[in-house]
């Protein structure tokens, strides 16, 4: 595993011991930490290109737990978060998990709860990452395809045969053949099925191609 690759766990409470708590029980584990006394800290740094998750608490000076999940989620910042606190209420603990919290742990909380957490969190940021280093890799294989093959891929997608596509864009059957060909092979699709998921993926209609 790469540095760039190596897992982080960010840690955001104002209680210095409770910081020191979690960052020897992390360290015993071998897991990279950084840890901040305040969400306006944390939001100072720029996160590391890779797997990463939240230990947050939700009484924090300032700008409080609950409205950094928000803060985090408006910008489009999908870092997988776990709340900790001295004093959860369920209508607090159900905001929290309804806005895609992974744990809802309360202080004190055994080790074993807060690293299972954590590691579900970095498998769910390991997942996403690759779900859109995936999609980015679809996209740009998209994007290299001439503006014809593009016609002739969201028609190949609606469901059209190729005698009606050659006929909907003015051309030979042959020629259509040989753009298909090549829509596959530029994008890296075996077949019309697994083309259509692509173009799911991408949010494509024939409008849009």
């Amino acid at each position: 595993m790469t540095p760039a690759d190596a897992p982080t766990v960010f840690v955001i409470d104002d209680d210095a011991g409770v910081r020191a708590s979690i960052q020897g029980l992390l360290k015993s584990e071998r897991l990279r930490c950084a840890s901040f006394g305040t969400a306006e800290e944390f939001l100072r740094n720029k996160p590391p290109d890779g797997p990463s998750c939240l230990v947050l608490d939700v009484s924090l000076p300032g700008v409080n737990g609950l409205d950094l999940q928000r803060e985090l989620a408006d910008a489009g910042i999908g870092i997988p978060i776990i709340f900790i606190t001295g004093h959860g209420d369920i209508p607090m603990t159900v905001k929290a998990m309804k806005s895609g919290a992974v744990e809802f742990l309360t202080k004190p909380f055994q080790d074993q709860d807060l690293l299972d957490a954590i590691r579900k969190a970095l498998d769910r940021d390991r997942v996403t990452r690759q779900q859109h280093s995936n999609l980015a890799g679809l996209r740009k294989r998209y994007e290299a395809l001439t503006a014809r093959e593009r016609e002739v891929m969201g028609l190949v997608v609606s469901g059209m045969l190729n005698k009606q596509i050659a006929f909907d864009l003015g051309i030979s059957e042959i020629t259509v053949k040989i753009h298909r060909g090549h829509v596959l092979r530029k994008i890296r699709a075996a077949s019309r099925p697994p083309l259509v998921s692509m173009a799911a993926k991408l949010e494509l209609s024939p409008a849009k191609t």
